[in-house]
């Protein structure tokens, strides 16, 4: 997530920014609209004693509005992609979501969501301790994962077993796919959003998102109601090409647009022996 940040340009940045200047509009509107009277809207700008307005834009989004404004360093994600998850989270946030992965987005990522709960999973220890000190209110937790790149095609024919079909909570599943080491909090969280864009899979020991991209379908299955937006950025690469086709379902897709697709996976809890695994 991080490791392949780079500079795609000026429209990028130009987007992020505007987007959290329309948040900052919109929440300055409807506070507004909730004043009665010209009179009353009057007396919250300018106070009887000349001081400020006590009326602010939400902490996230100005972090992210300087952060963004300032910096050279522009997510990995392109414009495109971003827009996928960004009209999601216009209609469903604030709300819950999950992202495997703590980067130059992660901040953006936490604004969009502002007023609901955003956690992200990371691998290295030492960039959550370098992230937290610049940015306090982002919710990072570490994970490692025991699963390496050119182990891939072993695990897809594990995954396809049925232990790894039966519908869980990943804690207790004997699929060696699902993840149990996570805090406690993410199994215990109905997750609206779940971002796969970690960990490291760009080289054949490193990690990969075998387990990862499992586990998010299963956590999805597995909530009580309603339906996950589940998605899987650097599906160019080999692992998250196959594994979000196999474990979150081709017919599960909603889009896909560039290195990004998204899934909308349905809750399995009351109708999950009548449902298969991937629909036909």
């Amino acid at each position: 997530m991080r490791t392949k940040a780079h500079q795609p340009g000026l429209n990028l940045k130009l987007l992020i920014v505007a987007v959290l200047v329309a948040i900052t509009l919109l929440f300055v509107l409807i506070r507004s609209s909730n004043t009665k009277g010209v009179k009353q809207q009057e007396a919250l700008l300018v106070k009887s004693d000349g001081s400020c307005n006590k009326m602010k834009i939400p902490g996230s989004v100005s972090e992210a509005l300087i952060h963004y404004s300032t910096s050279s360093i522009t997510p990995q994600q392109t414009v495109k992609e971003i827009s996928v998850t960004a009209r999601v989270l216009e209609k469903k946030s604030p709300c819950n979501f999950l992202v495997f992965g703590l980067g130059h987005d992660s901040l953006m990522w936490n604004a969009l969501n502002h007023g609901g709960r955003t956690i992200f999973l990371e691998e290295d220890e030492s960039w959550i301790q370098q992230m937290r000190r610049r940015f306090p209110m982002l919710e990072a937790y570490q994970v490692n994962y025991e699963s390496k790149v050119n182990e891939a095609e072993s695990m897809m024919e594990v995954g396809r077993g049925g232990e790894c079909r039966a519908v869980g909570d990943p804690r207790y599943s004997i699929c060696p796919l699902a993840l149990k080491g996570l805090p406690s909090v993410v199994y215990e969280t109905k997750w609206d959003l779940i971002m796969v864009d970690a960990p490291t899979g760009y080289y054949e020991n490193a990690p990969g998102r075998m387990t990862a991209i499992y586990t998010a379908g299963m956590m999805a299955r597995n909530r009580e109601s309603g339906e996950t937006e589940v998605f899987v950025h650097d599906v160019n690469r080999v692992v998250e090409d196959q594994f979000s086709r196999a474990f979150l379902c081709q017919k599960y897709m909603k889009k896909q647009e560039g290195r990004l697709r998204h899934f909308t996976i349905p809750s399995y809890r009351d109708h999950h022996q009548d449902m298969p695994f991937c629909p036909p």
